[in-house]
């Protein structure tokens, strides 16, 4: 960044001069969508080097305006100790930043406005006038203050007033990451004011009309998101019926809690109650698996009238007095040793007809460990003993099924899925009044929606 500036070899008269410069390299940084600081480095009244804010697009926590300018310095001079040097940055340096001027024995520092939460040369500390330290640096602050303030108010000001502000303990994956996914056209939807969620954001599709005759409502698993079911899409609004399709918090475009803990069985479900109401959906054929259904089965017994069907793929009730499937066991406890797995791998592996491109956008809602609570607590979450949270709620829903359930069923088995395998459909098969003759998928593994057009034809057909 510094080589292609055109502050470089720039004459240099005063310190309000220099500053002008240093803040044109915060405009480029607030350009590139980075916080607008930015900084220069003058030696014998010529810029010799210059840096903006670039942590964002390098991947690369130092990155900070004033370690960009220093780098360059020292490869301009090729030194490391930057004597008879002064660096000018439109903002107050930080505790990393000071110490890195230190290091480089700076004559001089200069910055624009100060910054009360992490300034390291007064506001919070004052690094360079510890007497502790071995080399001492001039610091002077307050040069052209007001124009850097404004830059940062300016590029701060609409994130402060968002619709849908952030969470201390959430994070949001950015859009961009979700830019040209394959087959995945459709506009983003989001609710955040459901009492569940608590100021967390939940992104939904909702394609089609909602005065549709019918609405699929597409409940996904772990570790997928809405993006399984877009071959089902395409087929279910060519029929002229509507589709939701949310992402669960901690999965796709929904917020992302930082902890494990935040997860758990009754707090989704309830989730998705207030959904299900907020949306007032009806004639809804319920479409589940993996936890779309551990989750989405229990939701008709607490609102019947909303449902005329139901298509379920390679899932189950976790009811705490069957035994978990020994596929499912496996499946949890290697989680539990390799929580940071490579989801794109997983659907390579798995889905062996997907291109690379289509595996990577299922990892996309998860570009770093942070955003990945989520994936490493739902295989713990699944009911197994009698006492866990969502075994009650799971039996009384089967016993819905088994008794009161008075809409249409559609079954599709994936028969190569090592964790649910046929066995375990034959068994919630048995738990479904109507009793669907599955539709047997013989290729598809766990993620039967991969091979959702056939099936959504089928579906379609069978509910009329």
């Amino acid at each position: 960044m510094a080589a292609e500036s055109p502050a470089i070899g720039q004459s240099i008269a005063d310190d309000a001069e220099a500053m002008r410069w240093a803040l044109a390299e915060a405009r480029q940084a607030a350009q590139a969508g980075e916080v607008p600081v930015g900084a220069v480095v003058v030696q014998g009244g010529h810029i010799i080097a210059s840096g903006r804010n670039a942590p964002i697009g390098a991947h690369d926590p130092t990155a900070h305006a004033e370690i960009v300018a220093l780098r360059a310095a020292a490869r301009r001079l090729n030194n490391y100790r930057l004597d008879g040097c002064t660096l000018y940055v439109t903002l107050e340096p930080c505790a990393m930043c000071a110490g890195a001027m230190l290091h480089a024995r700076l004559h001089r520092v200069v910055y624009g406005a100060p910054d009360p939460k992490t300034g390291a040369a007064g506001s919070v500390l004052n690094l360079f006038t510890d007497a502790r330290l071995n080399h001492g640096t001039q610091i002077e602050g307050g040069v052209l203050a007001e124009q850097g303030g404004a830059l940062l108010q300016d590029f701060f000001k609409p994130r402060r007033v968002k619709r849908n502000p952030l969470r201390d303990d959430a994070l949001r994956t950015p859009d961009s990451a979700f830019a040209e996914l394959p087959g995945y056209p459709w506009a983003p939807h989001y609710v955040s004011d459901l009492p569940a969620l608590n100021g967390l954001r939940l992104h939904y599709l909702d394609e089609g009309s909602p005065d549709a005759r019918r609405t699929w409502l597409c409940l996904h698993g772990n570790p997928s998101w809405s993006y399984l079911y877009r071959h089902m899409i395409p087929v279910c609004l060519a029929a002229g019926d509507r589709v939701v399709a949310p992402d669960l918090i901690g999965f796709g475009k929904s917020d992302k809690p930082k902890k494990e803990s935040a997860h758990s069985f009754g707090w989704h479900r309830q989730v998705l109650l207030e959904f299900i109401e907020r949306l007032d959906l009806r004639n809804v054929v319920l479409v589940v698996q993996d936890w779309g259904g551990i989750l989405g089965l229990t939701l008709p017994m607490a609102a019947p009238e909303r449902y005329t069907g139901l298509l379920v793929m390679n899932t189950l009730l976790a009811t705490g007095d069957v035994a978990l499937p020994p596929g499912f066991i496996a499946w949890r406890d290697w989680c539990a040793k390799n929580p940071a797995y490579d989801i794109a791998r997983l659907l390579a592996r798995g889905n062996p007809h997907l291109s690379a491109q289509e595996c990577a956008a299922y990892m996309a809602p998860f570009p770093d460990a942070g955003h990945r609570a989520a994936t490493r607590a739902f295989p713990g979450l699944v009911p197994e003993f009698p006492e866990d949270d969502g075994v009650a709620v799971s039996r009384a829903a089967r016993e819905f099924w088994r008794h009161q359930w008075q809409g249409r069923s559609f079954m599709a088995v994936g028969m190569q899925d090592p964790v649910l395998g046929s066995s375990v459909m034959e068994q919630l098969r048995s738990a479904i009044r109507d009793r669907p003759e599955p539709m047997r998928v013989e290729n598809a593994g766990h993620f039967v929606p991969e091979f959702g057009t056939v099936i959504a034809e089928k579906a379609v057909l069978c509910f009329g």
